[in-house]
């Protein structure tokens, strides 16, 4: 019976199409079109030789509804045929996470509120700014109500000329890009006996599902209107549903796992063992397992943060705050008050960031991890920071307010502590990248503890030396070493400055970057007026802290409205990467090794120079003939962050290795040896 209702859907859709005359269709595409289309670019001047993301955007009439990539039971899916200028390329539409609709018995893969395909068109290389980009699309679509289905088709156009790619539609393509599938980092299995088909799914435990279903991108691999069971057991979700009748054996199924409105998952299964799934309590399960996930991921975060007090930016800044406490001789009391004071600091910087990361996100910006970083004016604050805290490490001048390094108080180590956890935000641990991967699928209230366990790792020597008077008696009595020792700590603050200088430079150019250096000598010359009042006795100076306040927020507006540089070449000769290019690779059965990086990365930059850069890897990856892709994320690429997440990554470093004819990619550590990429291809 069901075979006989869906020739019959056929037949009359047949039927609607060969009444489909030249009257009929003009009047289908005047007014009484039942979907409202249109095309969007991500960006009104795409760059020449990047790619640009078109949305179809489309809004049903009331009573309507639109099919999906896979119509279900009935209907038949969208046709797009483009013309575009010549050397463009259009690629296949990501499709929205769709909704179920079963009518007679019959299930369709519909969508019924707005929704919005997108495509990727790669412009070619060499296009002049200022010229043309046509955009040219003939569509036809099965468009439906409750009693009947009609035939339509669509000519958009579009009309965009050649520039700077600046994204003009970015909020639009936020929510647009959240409905898209991400895909699944891990594969998947499936196994069909007596009729059933299981499909199992990696899912981290704590991570949160609602409405869970299986949309099969495989045709005749499943019954589309048969009822789905979907249990959990641990890290992984189990789904049973009927097997489709003469349903061949064997090969991948796709599809896609609707995780929650309008979220979903790109699953990929290959044939492989199922277990039953367990019994119990679900949700009892699922809580337990929760807690699991959020304490092992809190633990990994401490000691990233542990780690993150030897990094050269934090480690005069602790310092100090642990000498200030000897040299002032503090009271039990006063001790315990500066260590809980700068831990706060910290902490709360730490929640602070994880918040505005988990913000951005929710709303479909790919951030990750020092962020803030990927922005020229937080870069040249940075700068000027650092370099002030050099000059005062240096003996040029005292901090009156707030008092960073070295004041005692309680209102000084809160201070300190805040201003170490915001300039250690450049560098991760080899215990962070899991960690604050896993940030990303718990839910918020678990997620920010994870950054508070951050800043909980990065204040925990200090809070030792605040809560054990054992400690503090470890520590040197003062004298006039102190002063020596603190210029000393002025060397690595001053290199930290030069490498945020370098950073600067290259997101955008010697232009800015000297600019960013006169707004350096303008800090110094009042640090060294402001000092010179000091050694007279004198107040700092209420006009110097206003000079200095202004120099800091009017070099970061100006320079953060500075236009980036022209892409960046890939070192050592590796390739840039794109998944495009990730995907040619592959396809000649290659190895592959892609490292993710950031100029402001200091454990990328560290792993590069030791290991990637080598000799001995460069001699090993030409043997066993592995390509080598960089990401360069410095300038927050919104693209490649999405690569990035969808392997459950907060940011960079990330190093995966992808060997020929793998299903997924093994995520190399975060600290790398030569001996342990010299292997890879082997």
């Amino acid at each position: 019976m069901r075979g006989l209702r869906c020739a019959v859907m056929t037949v009359l859709l047949a039927v609607c199409g060969l009444a489909s005359t030249p009257a009929l269709a003009e009047s289908l595409n005047g007014s009484s079109q039942h979907l409202m289309m249109k095309l969007v670019a991500e960006s009104d001047h795409p760059k020449a030789g990047a790619p640009l993301t078109i949305a179809l955007a489309t809004t049903p009439e009331t009573g309507w509804h639109g099919y999906w990539r896979n119509p279900g039971d009935a209907g038949f899916p969208a046709t797009f045929d483009w013309t575009l200028p010549t050397g463009a390329k259009a690629g296949e539409p990501e499709w929205p996470v769709p909704t179920t609709l079963l009518i007679a018995g019959l299930m369709n893969y519909v969508y019924e509120a707005p929704y919005a395909p997108l495509v990727t068109i790669q412009v070619p290389a060499g296009l002049a700014a200022g010229s043309k980009f046509p955009i040219r699309l003939k569509t036809s679509y099965l468009v439906c109500s409750a009693t009947i289905c009609v035939p339509e088709e669509k000519a958009l156009s579009l009309d965009l000329t050649i520039g700077d790619g600046a994204p003009s539609q970015a909020a639009a393509f936020a929510g647009w890009r959240q409905a898209i599938p991400k895909p699944l980092d891990a594969g998947a299995t499936y196994a069909a006996s007596n009729g059933t088909m299981r499909i199992a799914v990696p899912f981290p435990a704590g991570a949160k599902i609602d409405k869970a279903y299986f949309f099969p991108v495989t045709t005749g691999a499943i019954e589309n209107g048969a009822a789905q069971t979907v249990t959990r057991d641990g890290d992984r979700l189990t789904i049973s549903t009927k097997v489709a009748a003469n349903a061949k054996a064997g090969g991948p199924i796709e599809g896609v796992l609707r995780i929650g409105d309008g979220q979903g998952l790109g699953v990929k299964a290959t044939p492989g063992a199922v277990a039953e799934a367990a019994g119990g309590d679900a949700t009892s399960a699922n809580g337990e397992s929760l807690w699991l996930t959020a304490l092992i991921a809190f633990a990994g975060a401490v000691l990233g943060g542990l780690i993150l007090n030897i990094m050269p930016c934090v480690f005069p800044i602790l310092s100090l705050k642990a000498l200030s406490l000897a040299r002032g001789g503090a009271s039990k009391k006063d001790a315990r008050g500066e260590a809980l004071a700068y831990t706060a600091g910290v902490v709360l910087v730490c929640l602070g960031l994880g918040g505005a990361i988990l913000a951005l996100r929710a709303g479909g910006s790919a951030v990750g991890w020092a962020f803030q970083l990927q922005h020229p004016g937080a870069i040249v604050a940075l700068l000027l920071l650092s370099t002030a805290i050099a000059f005062n490490l240096a003996g040029l001048f005292e901090v009156p307010t707030p008092r960073f390094a070295g004041e005692s108080g309680a209102s000084g180590a809160f201070a300190t502590g805040a201003l170490a956890a915001f300039i250690a935000t450049p560098c991760t641990g080899p215990f962070m990248g899991a960690a604050l991967g896993a940030a990303l699928v718990l839910p918020w209230p678990a997620a920010l503890a994870v950054f508070g366990g951050l800043g909980i790792g990065l204040s925990l020597p200090f809070l030792a030396i605040g809560f054990i008077p054992s400690w503090r008696r470890w520590l040197p009595k003062p004298g006039a070493w102190m002063e020596t020792f603190r210029h000393i700590l002025s060397v690595p603050m001053f290199l930290t400055a030069i490498a945020l200088g370098w950073v600067l430079g290259r997101q955008t150019g010697v232009d800015t970057l000297t600019l960013a250096l006169v707004a350096v000598l303008a800090v110094g010359a009042v640090l060294w007026i402001g000092g010179s009042r000091q050694r007279k006795g004198k107040s700092f100076g209420v006009v110097a802290q206003i000079l200095l306040l202004v120099v800091f927020v009017g070099s970061a507006v100006l320079i953060s409205r500075a236009p980036p540089v022209s892409a960046k070449v890939a070192t050592a000769g590796d390739e840039a990467f794109t998944e495009a290019k990730l995907a040619s690779l592959r396809a000649e059965k290659r190895p592959v090794f892609v490292y993710f990086t950031a100029d402001w990365c200091l454990t990328c930059k560290v792993n590069e120079k030791a290991a990637i850069d080598t000799a001995g890897v460069r001699d090993a990856f030409a043997k066993h003939n592995v390509a080598a892709l960089i990401g360069d994320w410095t300038d927050g690429d919104p693209v490649m962050g999405r690569f990035i997440q969808a392997h459950n990554r907060a940011g960079v470093p990330l190093y995966l290795y992808y060997a020929p004819g793998a299903a997924e990619p093994t995520v190399l550590p975060q600290v790398l040896t030569p001996g342990l990429l010299e292997g890879l291809g082997a």
